[in-house]
């Protein structure tokens, strides 16, 4: 077989080409980095996607820190485990070497170098011969255009890509001229199930098996998994503590001889910072964005997470606080940017029969420790932390609340928003769309619970024939409640949370 011209060669800098060797060491039968053992839940959705997946090409997006990088790196050693040769992977971190980013399609510029210089075949005649290569890029938005390279990349070429990012504007924004071509995974701070693994050592199989929604419009599904998360009650609740203790980043839990003080600080540069000061202001438009309002938005998010505070709530204290004139569309822009970097969902109200939405979206934020950090206050979640501080009770309702939005925001093929009070129809917190059923959830988080009272809202929306709500969620702080309305299932949050 005979080789590609070398046409290539002087594509990269020395010191470039250096460094992609450093970064891909099992290229020269070198250890990569030591990486933890732990795999998340997504491991093997994201492995098969890669190698055999409908697409060529698949990005796995997240907040930073939730373990991307990590995966990556993990992928790769059991792909060189299975006997994929080495010189048919290349991993790139797009937001390590700033230089990278700064040559003319550096996507494309750096396939063309690796395809000449390490597989020394085009990667068409590496495909048939021994296998198309995999090309794996972290942290692609940070590049200008890079969808339009994936695009050129995988039309004119038999190779399997692999792309992370941390910010879902970017990559929803490549994702329309690359229809056909990928495959969109959420990866989200940690599951229940994965604290107990990662904490407590200690392993549960998923009731949530398919990680997808063609099964939540069954009544069976939810009291299946209510009684699994019953018989596992020890388990989960040890590992609902150690999430209300320190949240759902993997460093709180790994790091579990570290202080929160530590921890906490760490989250905040990390992520809430990097978010804001980095990813936010990137390129000519990013540099115009202000950071302080970024910063405040951010702290009133935190604020009023699980909330649906609008207008009247964010400009006068955002005024105040920077001492402006800034106006309600500014700040709404600023959310929606943090919507964006993932560190914040935004539910939107409920769309009937074409109107228009009117009412401001539920403010769920990707962990409740980052407002812990953020805001230097810890709210517990658990019962036992909340029996010691029964003061916070209504302010953990609300965190709970927000911990549940961005846990089924995250489920794909789901439609999620809140239901507002429309004259005589009392609100809801949530309402799952399924095709042409929705599923009505109401979070109640308190000791004692009203069956009556506290399901009017449940109720009034399954009765609506128009709805089609086969039946409603009441979501407790503890096991055992009981309501006698059979169309309605309580389960607690930690049950609910166990289940994926």
């Amino acid at each position: 077989m005979t080789t590609q011209p070398d046409i290539f060669t002087d594509l990269l800098a020395p010191e470039l080409a250096d460094d992609l060797r450093r970064l891909n060491p099992h290229w020269a039968g070198l250890p990569g980095p030591e990486i933890p053992r732990f795999h998340r839940h997504i491991f093997p959705r994201t492995y098969h996607s890669l190698q055999t997946g409908l697409t060529p090409a698949t990005v796995l997006r997240g907040t930073r820190r939730v373990g991307k990088t990590i995966l990556l790196r993990q992928i790769i050693e059991k792909m060189l485990s299975e006997g994929v040769e080495a010189h048919r992977i290349l991993y790139v971190p797009f937001d390590e070497i700033g230089s990278l980013r700064k040559l003319s399609d550096p996507i494309l510029t750096i396939a063309r170098w690796y395809e000449s210089r390490v597989v020394k075949h085009t990667f068409n005649q590496s495909a048939r011969s021994t296998g198309p290569a995999y090309l794996l890029f972290d942290e692609v938005q940070n590049l200008d255009a890079w969808a339009p390279q994936i695009k050129h990349l995988v039309d004119n070429n038999t190779v399997r890509v692999l792309l992370t990012g941390s910010s879902s504007l970017r990559i929803e924004a490549g994702r329309d001229s690359l229809a056909g071509r990928i495959t969109t995974i959420d990866l989200g701070p940690l599951l229940l199930r994965e604290i107990a693994e990662l904490a407590l050592n200690a392993r549960a199989q998923a009731h949530w098996v398919d990680n997808g929604g063609e099964r939540l419009s069954e009544r069976e599904f939810w009291v299946d998994g209510a009684a699994k998360a019953r018989d596992e009650a020890d388990l989960r609740l040890r590992a609902f503590a150690a999430f209300s203790a320190r949240g759902g980043y993997p460093i709180a839990h790994e790091r579990s001889d570290a202080a929160w003080q530590g921890i906490a600080a760490y989250l905040n540069e990390t992520i809430v910072k990097r978010a804001i000061q980095h990813d936010l202001r990137m390129g000519p438009r990013g540099a115009k964005r202000d950071e302080k309002l970024l910063e405040e938005v951010f702290r009133l998010c935190c604020r009023y997470a699980g909330q649906t505070a609008g207008q009247s709530a964010f400009v006068p204290e955002i005024r105040q606080a920077l001492a402006g004139n800034i106006g309600w569309s500014r700040i709404l822009t600023y959310m929606k940017f943090l919507d964006g970097t993932l560190l914040v969902r935004l539910i939107p109200a409920m769309e009937l029969r074409l109107k228009k939405r009117k009412a401001p979206a539920k403010i769920c934020l990707s962990d409740h420790s980052l407002r812990a950090s953020w805001l230097q206050e810890i709210v517990p979640l658990d019962a036992q932390g909340l029996n010691a501080n029964p003061h916070l009770t209504d302010l953990a309702g609300h965190l709970a609340e927000s911990v549940l939005g961005y846990f089924l925001a995250s489920i794909p093929n789901v439609e999620l928003a809140h239901f507002p009070a429309r004259g005589a129809e009392p609100e809801v917190d949530f309402v799952l769309t399924l095709g042409t059923r929705r599923i009505p959830i109401e979070v109640k988080y308190r000791r004692r619970i009203d069956p009556h009272d506290d399901t009017r809202g449940l109720r009034a929306f399954i009765e609506k024939a128009v709805y089609n709500a086969p039946f409603g969620l009441l979501v407790t702080l503890e096991d055992g409640v009981q309501v006698p309305d059979p169309r309605i299932i309580p389960i607690s949050l930690s049950a609910l949370l166990w289940m994926r």
